[in-house]
């Protein structure tokens, strides 16, 4: 099998590589761009462990391709933090505690994140949704939740005060 180039934008750099048409995503970010927030939990697109932001939702990767990656943009938890600054999102995980062993987390972050930029209002009900395909064993996903909704109140206050956007 022939080795085929594929382009994308990796968190804000563009990037181009010879990859196996049949190489996961998964694999490609952790092992040939070092990326290893992204975790392998299940392979079969269950647990949310390899959860990236993937032309702006929130996507598994242990099932895709490498070839279904040309020409997408992809952000990983590598890719909030700014000039060395958590995102807000992930000061909320922390600051609410939602972080045990942190297995799930970056795949959690992505997911929220990914419903934030689409949905700067969420409902809780909107909330427990787009988290649903992110499984975690440690938190009972309360503090999940609630840093979600903190991230929700302080992206609405500073937007009010002509402040940051969410991306």
């Amino acid at each position: 099998m022939n080795k085929i180039s594929i382009s994308l934008n990796l968190n804000g750099t563009d990037r181009t590589i010879l990859v196996y048409p049949n190489r996961r995503v998964v694999d490609l970010l952790r092992e040939d761009f070092k990326l290893t927030s992204v975790k392998e939990g299940c392979s079969e697109g269950e647990c949310g462990a390899c959860t990236v932001i993937f032309n702006g939702d929130a996507v598994t990767t242990c099932c895709m391709l490498a070839g279904q990656a040309d020409q997408s943009t992809i952000i990983t938890l590598e890719g909030l933090a700014k000039d060395g600054e958590l995102d807000l999102l992930q000061q909320c995980f922390l600051d609410e505690g939602a972080v045990q062993c942190g297995y799930c987390t970056p795949g959690m972050i992505l997911a929220a994140k990914a419903l934030l930029l689409k949905n700067q209002s969420p409902t809780e009900a909107q909330i427990k949704l787009a988290m649903s395909g992110n499984l975690c064993r440690c938190t009972g996903y309360q503090k999940i939740h609630a840093a979600v909704k903190s991230a929700v109140v302080i992206y609405k206050d500073k937007m009010a005060q002509g402040g940051e956007s969410i991306d």
